[in-house]
């Protein structure tokens, strides 16, 4: 077992003793989970249309995506039907996991609003939990996300596209404590980390100034993309095609700001069932091979 961090083994403990029958939960833990589940549920399935504000959960995001939710959200690629399904996973998860760390003893606090401040902007928002000096964040991952994202910092914060640690520095300079982390719950097995991002607290001053400097370009309100497609590979080649970045891949306006963009089975691979790839620009050698690949 590895263990980042202390409260780790008071929660492997508790949950070895409940399924072993010697431990259990408290009707006042439970009544919490199921207030919370029920504030969740309130929430995602009944959503009112609100305008755009800068807030905690979305200013780690490119800036070029949030102009477009300030701007022209309508052009955002619908959500899937699941999409809300998916996200009271996450809020069930959440609310389980606190209750879990409550019954494994670990004291900690919640749910208290707080306003970020930088220059002359004041960014709200509320967080999940404070644990030792440390606001922590707590997270549901696909296995994928949790073997390859949350690997540790520095690998989230190299692939950072839903802003996770933007959005923890702002709550720790918020409410005046550190950077903890974040608690990452595989959905698939139940498995569970701390990814700890204590070492953030050295970058503090140049997140909260890229911050700063969001809120001044949507402020005046140019668009400017942030990201450029990259060169196509294949087995360690160039192709000659430009793909999307990783970033933009999970936007959900980048057929609106790459109006070329072609989701296709890669053009370059000869697998019988080839891994779609986001196409911006297409090498003139593979365009018979396009032509072929949109008309099936």
């Amino acid at each position: 077992m590895n263990v980042n961090h202390s409260a780790e083994v008071k929660v492997y403990r508790y949950l070895e003793d409940v399924t072993k029958a010697k431990r259990g939960m408290s009707d006042t833990t439970i009544a919490r989970i199921t207030r919370d589940v029920e504030e969740a549920v309130k929430k995602q399935f009944n959503q009112n249309e609100r305008k755009f504000t800068m807030r905690m959960s979305n200013i780690g995001r490119p800036v070029c995506q949030l102009w477009f939710d300030k701007n022209d959200p309508e052009s955002g690629i619908d959500m899937p039907a699941n999409f809300l399904m998916n996200m009271m996973i996450g809020d069930i998860v959440e609310a389980v996991f606190k209750g879990i760390l409550t019954e494994a003893g670990v004291e900690f606090s919640d749910g208290f609003k707080s306003t970020l401040k930088v220059g002359k902007y004041e960014i709200d928002g509320t967080h999940d939990l404070i644990l030792d000096r440390r606001v922590d964040d707590i997270k549901s991952a696909s296995p994928w996300s949790y073997k390859n994202k949350f690997k540790d910092y520095q690998t989230l914060k190299e692939h950072d596209s839903f802003g996770y640690v933007g959005q923890l520095a702002g709550y720790a300079k918020a409410l005046g404590v550190e950077p903890g982390g974040w608690w990452v719950v595989n959905k698939a097995n139940g498995e569970f980390k701390y990814v700890s991002g204590w070492d953030m607290a050295v970058e503090m001053d140049n997140i909260l100034d890229e911050i700063e400097d969001k809120a001044k370009q949507l402020e005046v309100n140019n668009f400017k993309r942030c990201f450029e497609p990259i060169e196509e590979t294949f087995r360690k080649k160039p192709t000659g095609n430009k793909v999307l970045s990783e970033e933009c891949g999970w936007c959900k306006y980048r057929y609106k700001c790459w109006p070329s963009l072609q989701e296709l089975p890669s053009l370059a691979s000869q697998a019988k069932e080839p891994p779609i790839v986001a196409y911006v620009e297409i090498a003139d050698e593979y365009k018979e091979k396009q032509g072929k690949t949109t008309s099936d």
